[in-house]
């Protein structure tokens, strides 16, 4: 599939890009410390999200500032099969309590259960991350339990 860019009202959601127009790599950088370490892994990063799109096995958002494109954020499904996907999303420490997430990771299920056919998105976070689940909650995904007891696991149907 293409990738696909959608309108998010406040958010303009859109490929992630290190191009001579948009370089997204700084944001990856900043907000992403732990597995983006250099230029050369934010490189890597975007690449392996634009192959989730040919491929069809995972779909990316980059979450932009709409008059400027600045990357603050990212949205993720992670297809299971024809029919579920596995939800992931993060935001620039900068912009976090400020909506962001629940916006994006909203117009992403929207996309899901109505371009791409899907009937369940899940997402799973820690069970000391009150953030995220407070994010799940907002955007109306159930709590589902898990078998492990230091994760919380969320089910959004369709």
């Amino acid at each position: 599939m293409e990738p696909v860019e959608i309108n998010a009202g406040s958010y303009y959601l859109r490929q992630l890009r290190a191009d001579d127009r948009i370089d997204d790599r700084p944001a990856l950088l900043a907000a992403l410390p732990e597995s983006v370490r250099t230029t050369a892994d934010a490189t890597a990063y975007i690449e392996a999200r634009d192959a989730g799109w040919r491929d069809g096995d995972h779909y990316t958002w980059g979450v932009a500032e709409p008059t400027t494109g600045a990357l603050i954020g990212e949205v993720r499904l992670d297809l299971g099969s024809a029919e579920t996907a596995e939800l992931t999303a993060w935001t620039h420490p900068d912009t976090r309590r400020q909506g962001v997430a629940a916006t994006a990771v909203g117009t992403v299920i929207r996309f899901g259960f109505g371009a791409l056919g899907l009937t369940r998105i899940d997402a799973t976070c820690g069970a000391d991350d009150a953030a995220a689940a407070a994010l799940a909650e907002r955007c109306g995904f159930s709590r589902d339990g898990g078998d492990d007891p230091g994760t919380l696991r969320w089910t959004k149907r369709g």
